[in-house]
């Protein structure tokens, strides 16, 4: 097969995956907004978890989140750009045969465009899914954050194992 067919798949490979968790992330926060009113719980797993809806101003754990409404926007549309370029670049310079590494991220370039348009509609990021043991409770988090979180965890692996 030409060189140019795998670089094709490896940039529908992106498109897709990216899409994938972006129309997820968003439609699952669509159906919060409409179904469950702010601050209020849906008991899923009593004492385990829970569906909340939650508006986080901040950054991941609510970081920023006592900065003005108007600095907050700007800083993390700023650095939500910034991170969907580097991991463009990164794809980009991926070579074809390392499958999860391209996968990784794809994860988190959806992830960071499905908060970024949350940020850009809302100044915000809709969280709703709430684990906890007892009183020990995971900060909130969405659909986005999951993809983030599952592709930064390939790529360390990449990291620590496959010594790129």
């Amino acid at each position: 097969m030409s060189d140019s067919w795998f670089k094709h798949r490896k940039y529908l490979r992106l498109l897709v995956i990216a899409g994938v968790v972006i129309i997820l992330d968003q439609v699952t926060k669509l159906v919060i907004l409409k179904t469950i009113p702010l601050y209020d719980i849906i008991y899923v797993v009593p004492g385990f978890f829970n569906i909340v809806h939650i508006h986080n101003p901040g950054g991941a754990f609510g970081i920023l989140a006592d900065h003005s409404a108007t600095w907050r926007y700007f800083v993390f549309l700023f650095i939500s750009a910034l991170a969907i370029g580097l991991i463009v670049y990164f794809y980009k310079t991926t070579p074809n045969h390392q499958l999860f590494l391209s996968i990784a991220f794809a994860l988190i370039l959806g992830g960071a465009a499905g908060n970024m348009i949350d940020r850009l509609r809302f100044g915000k990021v809709i969280d709703f899914l709430d684990f906890y043991i007892g009183r020990f409770h995971w900060p909130a988090f969405n659909i986005a954050d999951s993809a983030i979180t599952l592709g930064i965890g390939i790529f360390v692996y990449h990291l620590v194992f496959k010594k790129i």
